[in-house]
Formats: C-alpha cells, sequence, structure tokens
C-alpha cells in the first residue's frame, strides 16, 4: 500500500463531502460553555448505548465527562455512528470526540487531538477451532481479514500487506461472520474484543495471545482545532490522569496504565 496509516487519501476527501452534507442541516446555537461529546454507540466498553436506559455509557464517554466538567464546562452528549464521527466534528454537530478514534498524523491534518488518556494495541481472533498462530500482520497475506471501517486498523492490515480485507460497522459483526465462517481472522481494538468475548454469548472465537501488534496506540479525546476550549480539557487531563481517569478505566475492566 502506497497510501499514508490514518485517513486513507479517499477518507481525506470524504471529510470535507460529509462536512458539506451534515453543514446543510440546521446546527442549533449552544451556550459555548457547554460542549457536545459523541460517541459511537457500538464500541463496548469505549462507548456504547445502554440498553436500559438508552443513553451513551462506557469508559470515553465517563472520562469524557469528568474532564469536561473538571475544566468548568458543561458537558451533553450525542449518538453518532463511528463512520460519522470526524465528519460530525468538522460539521459542528458535536464538540467533542470520545469514542476508539486514534491518534494519526493524517487526522491531524485535519482535527485536534488531546493528551492520551489511554494507550492500547489491535487484537487478532479467529474461530475457537482454528489453531493457526499469527505473531505478525505480515503473516496474514490472502486470508479473509475483517477489521471495523474508518479504523486504524484497516491501515495497518494494508500496509502489512493483506490483500482480502473487509471492512465492518462494529466489531460485534466481524465476530459474527468469523463464527459463522465468512471471514478467516477479525483484527480491531484489543480492549473492545477482549471485554466482548468475556461478557458476550459467544464461545467458538478466540484471541491469538501470541500476536504482537506494529504499535501500541494513542486514544485521545478529539476536537476541531480551532476550538479555543482544547488547552482547558488538555489542563484537565494533567489533573486527572493519575486519579480519576485510571478509576474510570479500571470500573469498565481496562488496564489502569494509561
Amino acid at each position: 500500500m502506497n497510501e499514508p496509516l490514518g485517513l486513507r487519501r479517499r477518507d481525506l476527501l470524504a471529510v470535507p463531502a460529509a462536512a458539506m452534507v451534515l453543514a446543510g442541516c440546521r446546527v442549533r446555537d449552544r451556550d459555548p460553555s457547554t460542549l457536545v461529546v459523541g460517541s459511537s454507540p457500538t464500541g463496548v466498553p469505549f462507548s456504547f448505548v445502554d440498553p436500559w436506559s438508552n443513553e451513551l455509557t462506557g469508559s470515553m464517554v465517563d472520562t469524557a465527562t469528568a474532564v469536561v466538567k473538571a475544566a468548568g464546562l458543561g458537558v451533553e452528549t450525542a449518538i453518532t455512528p463511528f463512520s460519522a464521527l470526524i465528519p460530525s466534528l468538522v460539521a459542528r454537530k458535536i464538540d467533542v470526540i470520545a469514542a476508539a478514534r486514534l491518534r494519526t498524523p493524517e487526522r491531524e491534518r485535519i482535527v485536534a487531538f488531546s493528551q492520551p488518556v489511554y494507550r492500547y494495541t489491535g487484537a487478532l481472533i479467529v474461530r475457537g477451532d482454528d489453531r493457526r498462530s499469527l505473531r505478525s500482520l505480515d503473516q496474514i497475506g490472502t486470508l479473509r481479514t475483517g477489521a471495523q471501517v474508518g479504523s486504524r486498523f484497516v491501515d495497518q492490515l494494508e500496509a502489512a500487506g493483506a490483500s482480502n480485507v473487509a471492512t465492518y460497522e462494529s466489531l460485534a459483526d466481524i465476530l459474527r461472520d468469523l463464527e459463522n465462517g465468512r471471514i478467516d481472522v477479525g483484527y480491531g481494538d484489543e480492549p473492545i474484543v477482549r471485554y466482548q468475548l468475556r461478557v458476550g454469548s459467544r464461545r467458538n472465537v478466540r484471541l491469538i495471545e501470541e500476536f504482537r501488534a506494529p504499535a501500541r496506540e494513542e486514544l485521545c479525546l478529539v476536537m476541531r482545532r480551532d476550538d479555543p476550549r482544547l488547552p482547558a480539557l488538555n489542563d484537565a487531563i494533567a489533573r486527572l490522569v493519575d486519579t480519576r481517569i485510571p478509576a474510570i478505566n479500571s470500573r469498565w475492566g481496562l488496564s489502569s496504565a494509561a
């Protein structure tokens, strides 16, 4: 693959177009002291919709709420599909992205990232009866591989030479097709995969524990590059990163280390 990691060329072209479409919708006037936090509904435990309350929850939603309040600002939440997070931010439909949107140099040309609030890698998953061992992405080759659309992991697969990659809206969809034999391997956010395997009903899927991802990625809050409130959020993160944020991560079964 000759394109850079992160947002691919077609993604970079799509952001302004999508932003124009979203900008065509009426954006209500908002109090500048309140930030609208957008999160995807399919990224448990980082962000998802609680089926009982029908509200956004998860570690990144809790972290964003704590950081925004510590910065002395009000917070609202907005359910936003994963693939629409950056276009919605650019179009000013939301003010902050709190989801598994990892920092990349290409995305930093379009949006601004806060100081990291968590770090993690990708994970490879196969069916439980599949005993293959894959230690790196360059061993995937022509295997039918699933990854989440718009994610950093699609780029990593393509950079490693994987030639048969299918994209999905969520990791739950990847797990379903993996179980049903439609793909050979899945690749995605390691904390999300572990969480879904731990609390879900699927039994014929396993992580390849010996796999080593090509990079440890930084998870941050994401804002518009011209938003003057970002320094206040970074100051709040600096105050919370050794105390409140690890407690939030632990509550959601994540490693406390950021």
